[in-house]
Formats: structure tokens, C-alpha cells, sequence
């Protein structure tokens, strides 16, 4: 438990009688100490999102949410509070339910140290940080001063929906903060606590209509009316958030995006290797359902209760699911187990299609133009994520586009004749999983006259240079946050910071404008398919603008392939 302190007797709040929910009466703690924290300096703070961070200027550490006040803690200009509860914690007869109301406080709460991160299995748990079941936690970072509203960014951690936190160094806030962003992360629920079905909760479900399955994208969507209801206390504008995240952080961002529960809730989008065409396990569904080419979630969670005893599909089933030890849902499940028979039976993988939250695979909706209409800058990294096909030759691994291909696809893979084949596996699955899906999404936006700002991210930290392909997986995110420091303990160059400022300054003028250009910067153009352009991180630190693609080519190839979601569940295991 984080601790607290009592606010003076003379500016005491009154609590909210228990039973009340603050969330639907987001003024009424806000009422209730208004006329004593402006008499009390000591305690001033902001309302839940009615007025600006001004209000706060005589100490910018002490905030009024709508659940009561928290104090953070100011260094360097900028102030961060952590381990501010979002929601209840999900335990007991919350497990596998949405989001419940948190429970107001009448003292102020200290928020200075990260709350618990999400329960995943021992193999996965970041090594600075508990984890608990009871982790539904934020944190913000701010200036210290402003006089206006300012942009907000929220991010979705990545880990394949199995592990990570919001406590992760290179992810701290405060450098964005530095550049006039108030900069929110937060934890959501993994595994089989975030994203799991079962009979019994669909039966219990039946008489309150909530939605089910998708657990940890439903608090991601809690943190997000958090900020809308809370981040004007802080100094943020409500109306003018960017949402953005890396991997799973960015397929859950796909997600929202093309979720009707997640309308309004945001202005922008970042997508780092989210994919963008199919979810992590493609044609996942709640119940069983006609010609699915998966288990449903509530086929899979009969199965992993069976293994603990639990039969049946009503309460008692529910209430020994519910029963089950903290350590006993993850079961172990990591990196590693995920496409063992034990992790397939029994994890849904991430995204459920349950037609509520998530009503399909994302890219059915892009085509259909059925999204939240926002713009969006999207893409990966030069030596992203892919699942390779096992090839003894090139040829072999070249077979996958077909006989009548193989020349072109020797020309796009292999154009010099001398990729190793681990190379050209590699480059494939890459290209399959994230290159070509971002592309899809990019032309998908333009074509509903949405702005979207494609990307690839090709530098190395100069202490690599040599000894990686390229830019792997999620290797972009000490640069994005400029936290390089976190990652890297020696080595660093004056150009491997200069790149960190260089690709934070174009995510932040896209938080403050919706366009991804400012002074001192290249003109990113908006992605046109016709061109196939994007704006390139390059292996020498500079920018520079590629029409066309450097990979059309290879993403040609691919397209159709991943147009018939020929490669989808094969490239995870599924």
C-alpha cells in the first residue's frame, strides 16, 4: 500500500459515502474540498478535469483527483506522481471483471513510488518492481509550471501480453515532460487475468450486459476516462491526447483505435511494430463460433480449469476459478510456453472478438473504414520482429510467395546474391509480422482521408554498430523516451543522443500539432500510397525521406499473403 497523509483538519474533504460511485459523480469530492484547498495553499490542486494546472501553481506536487488528492514529487522541473489507482483492485470477485470504481480517500495520498505491476509468471516479471494482482495503478509526469493546457501522451507498454509494467526505467516520463507533454503510463492486466473466457463468466455476465474477455484492453480503457476526467488537474488538455505503444502496446493501440468503447477517448495514435492487420492469435473469438480457425476463449478456459479440478460452467465453476491463488492463473506461462500445446489450449493469446470491445481483427474494420477517425503515425523498426519459416535454401524460403515468384522474390530478398539464409528468413518474417501490415494501416488511413505518418527506424546505438542486423524489436523505445541512459550504462556518443532528441522531438510535435514537422525538423510528408512514402531513422543518425520505400519491393511480395491471412497464426505458433 502506497502511503498517505492526512490533509490539515481545516481543509479536510469529505469522503464519498461508501457505495457512491466517484466515477459517476466525477464533481462531487471536487465540491466537496473546493472552498477549503483555495484557502489552504499548502493543499491546492486541480479539479477533476474542470480546470486547468494553473490552479495548482503555489505547489504543483499537490493535485485533487476526483478520488481524492495525491502529492508527487518535484525534481528538475518536473514533477511525477506515481502509483495513482486507477480502479479497484481487480481481485476477489473482481477477476474477470471490468473496471470497478476506485475507492475515494479523504487523506492526501503520497505518490511517489510506482505502484505493484500486473501479476505474469516469475520468468517474465520485471526485475525492479512487484507484482501483484492488485496493480491497476498510474503514474503522470508534468512541467512543473504552465499556464496553458498541454498535450498528453499515454502509454501502452509491450511483452506480448504476458508481461511488463509501466515501472520500466526507460519508460520514466520525465524527458517528455522537459518538452511541454504531460506524459501518463499505467498498468493493465496479462495472461489469463487480462484476457480469458469461460462459460461461467458468460453466464454470469448474461444479467449486467458487461463486456467479457478482453479484460486488460478494458483497463486500458479506464486509464484513459481516468485522463479524461483527472488530467486538466494536472495541467494536461483532455482534448488533445495521443495515445501510443510498442508491440503488444501497439496492437492494443489498433485496438482502441477500431474499438467503439474506446471513442472520444483520444485525438492521435503512435504505433510502434503493432502489426495492424490481425491480432497477436488471428480469429480468436469469445464462444465458439462457425468455421474459427482457433479454439474460442471459453474453450480454452474449460481446459485450464480442468487442470486445477474445476469442472462445470456455472457459479461454482466461477467460484473456483476465482479461488485460484494469484501465482496459479499464470501457470507459468511465458515467452517460451506460449506456442507450447499448454500455452495454445489455454491463453487466448491477447485480443478476444467478443463484439463489443473488440468487434474483429483490425484490419476487416480498417477496410471497412470502421475506426475511430484519428490521425496516426505508425511503424517499425529495420530489424523488427518476425517468426521465420524453417528453410534449408533460399529457394525454400522464397517458396512461400509461389513458383511464379521466385525470380521476383530473389530480386527484393537477395538482390546481390550473397544474404545468408537466416538472413533472408529473417527479413521475410519481418516484413510478414510488421513491415508490410503498416503499410496496410498507412494506406487504409489515407484512403478514408485520415492523416497517417509512416516510419522505419534503422539506427543502432554506435557501441552496436556491427554486432546487430539493424535496429531489433522495441530498440527504439530508449530512444523515443530519450532515456538512452537507462538502457545503455557506458558507450553512449554524442550522436546516440542527438538521435534520442531528434526522434523524441518528432513524437512530441505530433502530441502538440497532429503533424510530426516543426521548426529545425525535415518536413514529414503524409503518407500517400501512390508515392509509398515514409521518413526514415537512418543507420548514419540523420532523417531522411524514402520515395518510394526502400522495401516496396519485398512488401509487394508479402501483401497478398497477408491480404488472405495465409502466414498469420503459422508466423506465432498458433
Amino acid at each position: 500500500m502506497i502511503p498517505s497523509r492526512r490533509i490539515p483538519s481545516r481543509a479536510s474533504c469529505v469522503v464519498i459515502p461508501k457505495g457512491r460511485s466517484s466515477t459517476s459523480h466525477p464533481f462531487l469530492a471536487m465540491i466537496a474540498c473546493s472552498f477549503a484547498l483555495m484557502a489552504v495553499s499548502g493543499c491546492g490542486g486541480g479539479g477533476s478535469g474542470a480546470t486547468s494546472g494553473a490552479n495548482s501553481a503555489a505547489d504543483p506536487s499537490l493535485v485533487l483527483t476526483d478520488a481524492g488528492s495525491v502529492q508527487g514529487v518535484k525534481s528538475d522541473d518536473v514533477v511525477s506522481f506515481k502509483g495513482i489507482p486507477f480502479a479497484a483492485p481487480p481481485v476477489g470477485d473482481l477477476r474477470w471483471r471490468p473496471p470497478q470504481a476506485v475507492a475515494p480517500w479523504s487523506t492526501v495520498r503520497a505518490a511517489n513510488r510506482f505502484g505493484n505491476d500486473c501479476m505474469q509468471a516469475t520468468g517474465t516479471t520485471p526485475p525492479a518492481n512487484p507484482v501483484s494482482e492488485d496493480c491497476l495503478y498510474l503514474n503522470v509526469w508534468r512541467p512543473a509550471s504552465s499556464t496553458t493546457p498541454l498535450p498528453v501522451m499515454v502509454w501502452v507498454y509491450g511483452g506480448g501480453y504476458i508481461s511488463g509494467g509501466s515501472s520500466a526505467p526507460i519508460t520514466d516520463g520525465a524527458q517528455f515532460a522537459k518538452r511541454g507533454v504531460v506524459l501518463v503510463s499505467f498498468n493493465y492486466r496479462l495472461g489469463r487475468f487480462g484476457f480469458f473466457g469461460h462459460p461461467a463468466l458468460t453466464a454470469a455476465a448474461a444479467q449486467t450486459g458487461e463486456p467479457l474477455g478482453n479484460y486488460g484492453y478494458m483497463d486500458q480503457i479506464a486509464a484513459l476516462k481516468w485522463v479524461q476526467r483527472n488530467i486538466a488537474a494536472f495541467g494536461g488538455d483532455p482534448n488533445n491526447v495521443t495515445i501510443f505503444g510498442e508491440s503488444a502496446g501497439g496492437e492494443s493501440i489498433h485496438n482502441l483505435v477500431t474499438s467503439p468503447m474506446a471513442a472520444n477517448l483520444f485525438h492521435k495514435a503512435i504505433n510502434e511494430s503493432g502489426n495492424g492487420r490481425v491480432n497477436q492469435a488471428f480469429g480468436r473469438y469469445l464462444s465458439p463460433t462457425p468455421n474459427a480457425p482457433l479454439l474460442s476463449a471459453e474453450e480454452q478456459g474449460v481446459i485450464f480449469a480442468q487442470q486445477f479440478g474445476i469442472a462445470g460452467t456455472g457459479a461454482t465453476a466461477l467460484a473456483g476459478l476465482r479461488g485460484l491463488s494469484p501465482s496459479q492463473v499464470p501457470d507459468n506461462l511465458n515467452f517460451a510456453d506460449l506456442s507450447s500445446p499448454h500455452g495454445v489450449a489455454t491463453f487466448a493469446g491477447g485480443a478476444i472478438i467478443d463484439g463489443k470491445l473488440v468487434l474483429d481483427e483490425p484490419q476487416v474494420l480498417y477496410n471497412k473504414g470502421q475506426f475511430n477517425k484519428v490521425s496516426m503515425l505508425l511503424g517499425t523498426n529495420n530489424a523488427d520482429l518476425g517468426f521465420p519459416k524453417p528453410a534449408a535454401t533460399k529457394d525454400e524460403a522464397f517458396a512461400i510467395f509461389g513458383p511464379s515468384n521466385l525470380a521476383a522474390a530473389r530480386a527484393a530478398f537477395d538482390p546481390l546474391g550473397t544474404a545468408t539464409v537466416n538472413a533472408v528468413r529473417s527479413q521475410i518474417a519481418a516484413v510478414i509480422t510488421m513491415d508490410e501490415p503498416a503499410r496496410f494501416v498507412a494506406t487504409a488511413f489515407s484512403q478514408q482521408k485520415q492523416p497517417a505518418y509512416l516510419y522505419r527506424f534503422s539506427y543502432v546505438a554506435d557501441q552496436h554498430n556491427g554486432k546487430l542486423p539493424g535496429a531489433t524489436h522495441a530498440y527504439e523505445i530508449p530512444f523515443v523516451f530519450n532515456n538512452l541512459d537507462a538502457q545503455y550504462t557506458s558507450g553512449l556518443t554524442a550522436r546516440d543522443r542527438q538521435v534520442a532528441q531528434t526522434v523524441q522531438s518528432y513524437w512530441v510535435a505530433f502530441a502538440k500539432t497532429g503533424k510530426p514537422s516543426g521548426t529545425g525538423q525535415i518536413d514529414w510528408p503524409v503518407f500517400n500510397p501512390a508515392a509509398d512514402n515514409l521518413l526514415e531513422f537512418t543507420p548514419a543518425g540523420d532523417v531522411q525521406v524514402r520515395e518510394p520505400d526502400p522495401l516496396k519491393a519485398q512488401l509487394d511480395l508479402v501483401q497478398p499473403l497477408n491480404e488472405q491471412n495465409l502466414v498469420m497464426n503459422a508466423q506465432y505458433g498458433f
